[in-house]
């Protein structure tokens, strides 16, 4: 699975982990908050209040902007410090998954009895919605829950959203025109949802979940294991806060508001779980079972010592990055509150309605491309099959004509010896009769022919040639009579079986003989 980044935005501070699922456990590789820093601060301010390296500020880009008056979306220094937390993290191959809570979500409970259960359901949310507050929400960009009372809880956005023109702001940085956003979570339901599925609750338990801040505090009501009530942001917080009977007198406030008469569980996390607050709250509800959120099965041994002792504070963007988990593996459907033109944004090829319509044609040429690609580079396949089967023609007829040069080589020869012993005959006697007895039993053996005739010292007469019988030989030896054979030799000629032989006799001696 790949790398979940999730955001929380809570006022001026975002808060942000990194985390993986490793086969059954869920672990978290990094952990930061920040404040998000206004561009038009004082140079010696944003210094002072930011610890970074000399090369991860552009320093002239800032004064720059300060100097000219003009103001960015983003300080460069809260990019810094993004971009110095997620080092070493492939941000390409990761997913962001902001979190929202009030003012950037709206809340809206529509009674059940107004709904009905026909297929328009979410056209009367937002009839509902608009008639109520008078505002017109987009259908895509509108989600809803149910509660414990069978009431729709709906949740939708408006405007733009700080959280993604952060994240926005981080691809720009690094060269990207954006990061993929999956999903926008609320911050409220996706706690819920964990505490939910981590504690146990009973049926008809009323429990209540304390998110506590530094500029802002939530009060989430739960009955059973659903959701029953979502309380107003408390503008209190770790930063402003006194003393704790503030958040007492808020609970019950909301408490009458959502009709609740009790509490069962108390579930305290974020900025202060501290002994002192359970107790206060033990105090105040003394019926009321207290208990610390806890991460016993997230592995969070990568964090340092300090965060992981305060990472209850980072418990709304787990929440999210594990409502978003269990919503990958179809273990819940969870809420998605994507607005229409981040998905547009997100689009790799970003086309009108015109360039929709061009598209089949597109694929059209493409496929008949692809379909004439493939026709020819089956025709030059063919081709090329023709092409060696004629080569190899070639080359046994070459081999041919080599056959043919060295007979024809052997015939010139033969011709030639004819015509030395034609011219060395002539007026001879002695000669005509050695020739007549040769020819002679050659004109009866059609199987033997001579290709050299040549005289050496002492009238030694040397006959070479080649017959097809080895045995005219010997019987070609006897009718010279004194004839000798110097030697025979196998030799194929004309693709048949043939001898090469030399003969030697005495000139004189066959001359005279019978």
């Amino acid at each position: 699975m790949k790398p979940i980044i999730a955001l929380y935005c809570e006022g001026s501070e975002t808060k942000m982990v990194v985390v993986i699922k490793d086969k059954e456990k869920i672990r978290v590789v990094r952990a930061a908050s920040f404040d998000i820093l206004q561009p038009t601060i004082d140079y010696e301010a944003s210094v002072s209040g930011i610890q970074l390296d000399d090369d991860s500020l552009d320093l002239k880009s800032i004064s720059d902007g300060l100097s000219n008056g003009k103001s960015e979306s983003l300080s460069l220094a809260t990019i810094s410090v993004m971009k110095e937390t997620l080092k070493d993290i492939s941000l390409k191959n990761s997913l962001f998954l902001p979190t929202l809570t009030e003012p950037s979500i709206f809340y809206h409970v529509v009674d059940a009895g107004k709904l009905s259960k026909s297929s328009k359901l979410t056209q009367e949310i937002l009839n509902d919605i608009q008639d109520s507050k008078n505002i017109v929400v987009d259908q895509e960009n509108l989600g809803y829950v149910e509660l414990a009372d069978k009431s729709l809880l709906s949740v939708f956005l408006s405007g733009e959203i700080g959280c993604v023109k952060l994240i926005n702001a981080l691809a720009q940085s690094n060269g990207r025109r954006y990061y993929k956003i999956p999903s926008i979570k609320s911050a409220d339901i996706s706690l819920a949802y964990y505490v939910i599925k981590k504690k146990k609750f009973f049926p008809d338990d009323q429990s209540l979940i304390v998110y506590i801040g530094k500029e802002y505090s939530k009060l989430i009501f739960v009955q059973g294991r659903k959701l029953k009530h979502i309380g107003s942001t408390l503008d209190i917080g770790t930063s402003n806060i006194h003393t704790y009977d503030v958040y007492f007198s808020k609970i019950l406030l909301e408490m009458e508001n959502g009709g609740i008469s009790s509490l069962d569980n108390i579930v305290v996390c974020g900025e202060d779980d501290s002994e002192n607050l359970i107790l206060s709250f033990y105090g105040t509800f003394p019926e009321a079972n207290v208990s610390r959120l806890e991460f016993k099965d997230i592995n969070i041994s990568a964090l340092d010592k300090k965060t992981r002792e305060k990472f209850s504070s980072y418990s709304i963007p787990l929440a999210a990055a594990f409502d978003y988990i269990e919503e990958l593996e179809e273990k819940h459907v969870g809420l998605n509150l994507l607005p229409k033109y981040v998905k547009e944004e997100q689009k790799p090829f970003q086309f009108a309605w015109h360039g929709y319509a061009m598209l089949p044609l597109l694929f059209i040429a493409a496929f008949l491309i692809t379909f004439k690609v493939l026709s020819n580079n089956k025709e030059i396949a063919k081709l090329n099959s023709e092409i060696s089967k004629q080569s190899a023609v070639v080359m046994r007829n070459q081999q041919t004509l080599n056959k043919i040069s060295e007979l024809e080589s052997k015939i010139s020869n033969f011709d030639r010896t004819q015509a030395i012993l034609d011219s060395a005959a002539v007026g001879t006697k002695l000669w005509s009769k050695v020739v007549r007895k040769i020819s002679d039993f050659f004109g009866t053996k059609r199987s033997l022919w001579l290709t050299s005739l040549t005289m050496s010292e002492n009238n030694k007469i040397v006959l070479e040639g080649y017959a097809l019988n080895k045995f005219v030989l010997t019987e070609f030896a006897y009718y010279l009579k004194a004839a000798e054979i110097k030697g025979v030799f196998y030799e194929a000629l004309r693709e048949k079986d043939s001898y090469k032989f030399n003969i030697s006799f005495d000139l004189l001696t066959v001359s005279q003989a019978n």
